[in-house]
């Protein structure tokens, strides 16, 4: 019989690779037996990880509209504490007769109150000019009535050469009262003649209040040409300014002698009551950069720079809550105690009247307002 072959099954070699210290794309990894392991997770903070899928999660347009909310509401209260801490340490208080002069009003903010607004011509302390006076409380350059509060909004401006009677030193100008006696006389006339209360004084410290224009990134002035020498111009220790005719942004120094300016060289023909108008210009712009989205960014700036630029009777807490009402209270239109008439001195002076009709209507418009 034929020899029969068995053939034999052909034999396998199992050869083990080894493993990748890099596994490839995709691949799932495997142990040393062969077992799939779970795929590693990424690491936080590579692109389309958890960490970037959490801060998507995060940042929902509410929770961005909160954290912008607890922003402003920050800077906000920080400038209220830096404005309550300068109206304690920096702000200088007025003559201790000034409280009986005035009337009492409620808060501010709530309730109308009567504000006069004065601002000294007392030269500065290194002035050279000729008669100039550096001591003593000098003669008031500006004289405002504002009445705000409890949706109050009116102002008032009154020509510094309108003749009054002051008690014990007879038909004088207005803005002498404040020589001969100070804001507190000054307080007592003006009420007296106008027959209205005032319940608070704000005088200007014309020292400090270039560094609050300052501190408010400047303001805006439209006019015709102004050339004046204030305290006597540069060459006496004052200042001189000079403006063209046009808008010009103007620095601390520049908004105090155009809020001084008496003598406009440039325009002769100008009376107290453009210069009445002037400062109500710039009360208005100021008014308007305090509240422009430029100056929030300054606003603990401005904050500390606002107290030390006036004199006031009121504390922190009245005059911040004055600042308020003044703010969303509304520009009311500029007016101005305008004369009827004209009168000769005994010193030889010429100064403006004001009829008692003329008088009453200009008191119940701003009463009104």
């Amino acid at each position: 019989m034929p020899e029969e072959h068995h053939e034999e099954p052909p034999r396998y070699t199992r050869y083990r690779s080894r493993r990748r210290l890099i596994p490839e794309r995709g691949a799932q990894p495997a142990s040393a037996d062969g077992r799939v392991l779970p795929a590693p997770r990424r690491r936080s903070g590579t692109p389309g990880g958890p960490a970037r899928e959490g801060w998507r999660r995060w940042t929902t347009p509410k929770r961005i509209l909160l954290t912008l909310g607890a922003v402003i509401l920050g800077w906000l209260l920080l400038s209220v504490i830096l404005f309550l801490l300068s109206s304690h340490f920096e702000r200088t208080a007025p003559p201790s007769d000034v409280d009986a002069a005035l009337s009492p009003s409620g808060f501010p903010l709530t309730s109308a109150s009567n504000i006069l607004v004065l601002g000294s011509d007392r030269r500065q302390k290194n002035s050279r000019e000729p008669g100039a006076e550096t001591t003593g409380p000098g003669r008031s350059d500006t004289i405002m009535l504002i009445r705000t509060g409890g949706g109050h909004s009116a102002r008032l401006s009154i020509p510094r050469d309108t003749v009054v009677e002051i008690p014990g030193h007879g038909l004088q100008k207005i803005n002498a009262a404040h020589e001969f006696g100070g804001p507190a006389l000054s307080i007592s006339v003006l009420q007296h003649w106008l027959g209205i209360p005032i319940n608070h004084l704000v005088e200007v410290n014309f020292e400090n209040f270039p560094q609050l224009i300052d501190a408010m990134g400047g303001i805006t002035y439209t006019g015709g040409c102004v050339v004046s020498k204030i305290n006597g111009g540069f060459r006496n220790g004052g200042y001189t300014l000079r403006l063209p005719a046009g808008t010009h942004h103007l620095d601390g120094k520049q908004a105090l002698a155009l809020a001084r300016t008496r003598k406009n060289l440039c325009e002769p023909h100008e009376t107290d009551i453009q210069r009445e108008q002037h400062q109500q210009a710039l009360f208005n712009d100021m008014k308007s950069r305090l509240l422009s989205p430029s100056s929030f960014l300054r606003l603990p700036l401005i904050a500390w720079n606002a107290p030390p630029a006036i004199v006031s009777d009121m504390s922190g807490p009245e005059l911040l809550a004055l600042f308020a009402a003044l703010s969303i209270g509304g520009t009311p239109p500029t007016k101005v105690l305008y004369p009827t008439g004209a009168i000769r001195l005994p010193s030889g002076e010429e100064g403006l009247t004001v009829s008692e009709a003329s008088r009453r209507a200009a008191v119940a418009r701003f009463l009104a307002g």
